[in-house]
């Protein structure tokens, strides 16, 4: 593997659970264990309910592209080769927004509604991205 020259996730506490799951080739988000909301930020508490309690679920990993766009510009140097880059919303079955890439297509042939299916990238020995390619 090649040295990693993209940012990479600030893995702590709250988010290690997302990121060994991904490493593991699962896609895993917190669920409240008091009203049931799926949550995308990893903090203690709902945003819901204000509830703290939750469990780490396994989602299908099945979406569709919900919004998304080109970048143009290299707002780090890691990304000036890859240029234009795609940068997306993708909305999950089960409900939760997350923003990632979609690999595997032409930007051109991208569209809102598009089905997608999770794809794990192993960017460092440590870090497994989490990015979307068309279902």
């Amino acid at each position: 593997m090649s040295e990693y020259r993209k940012p990479l996730p600030v893995i702590d506490e709250h988010s290690a659970p997302f990121w060994k799951a991904a490493r593991e080739r699962q896609l895993k988000l917190p669920k409240c264990t008091s009203c049931g909301a799926l949550r995308t930020h990893f903090e203690p508490w709902c945003a819901e309910c204000g509830a703290e309690g939750f469990e780490w679920v396994p989602l299908s990993g099945r979406g569709k592209v919900w919004s998304f766009c080109n970048f143009h510009k290299a707002y780090f140097a890691g990304f000036k080769d890859e240029l234009p880059y795609n940068v997306a919303v993708v909305e999950l079955d089960e409900g939760p927004h997350l923003y990632t890439n979609v690999v595997g297509i032409e930007y051109a042939k991208m569209h809102i509604g598009m089905p997608v299916t999770v794809h794990f990238d192993d960017v460092t020995p440590e870090v497994t991205l989490v990015k979307f390619k068309p279902a």
